[in-house]
């Protein structure tokens, strides 16, 4: 009877303990993203970063989001990647269109961790938007769509941030709905 008492106590611990996890870890593509690992360890991980991951690699871009940082990240999901262009991300993932992906990839880099109130701090401030200079040199417009975080490129396109605040230990990831690009 104490066996079975012990084992049932351990089992309803281990039960509470497992939302707990959930909730310092959130989930990305059916993976947790730990706090404690950097920008590239998690996107690895994650089953719909795997287009993103591949073209950080092929820019050589793994060792500089791995770095201290901190960095704000938006990534494009695989679903975004998927919405460019037939043929567009085999092309950039081509060696000799290293420079053109790499302008694409910092363009969804901007310096320093600002998470989502941060960001919409940032877009009251500016009446509506606000603009942030992105690694790439370039600006990224962020403003508010409702309750909704919007991301505006340069040449007029937009994101919706799909899921904000995924912390890592050299920055932030917010996961975005569409690819961003620079003119």
């Amino acid at each position: 009877m104490r066996t079975i008492l012990t084992a049932a106590l351990l089992a309803s611990g281990l039960a509470f303990a497992a939302p707990a996890f959930a909730e310092t870890a959130p989930m990305v593509g059916g993976a947790p993203m730990m706090a404690d690992k950097t920008i590239v360890e998690n996107a690895s991980k994650a089953s719909n970063l795997t287009t993103l991951v591949a073209a950080v690699k092929a820019a050589g871009l793994a060792d500089t989001l791995s770095g201290k940082g901190p960095f704000t990240v938006f990534a494009p999901t695989n679903a975004a990647f998927a919405k460019l262009p037939a043929g567009t991300v085999d092309t950039l993932l081509k060696p000799d269109m290293k420079k053109t992906l790499t302008g694409v990839l910092t363009y969804h880099v901007v310096p320093g961790k600002l998470d989502a109130k941060e960001l919409m701090a940032k877009a009251k401030m500016g009446g509506t938007e606000a603009n942030l200079k992105t690694v790439e040199g370039q600006v990224l417009t962020v403003k508010m769509d409702g309750d909704r975080l919007a991301l505006i490129d340069q040449k007029g396109g937009g994101a919706f941030v799909e899921q904000a605040d995924v912390f890592q230990s050299n920055g932030v990831v917010h996961v975005i709905d569409s690819v961003l690009m620079p003119k």
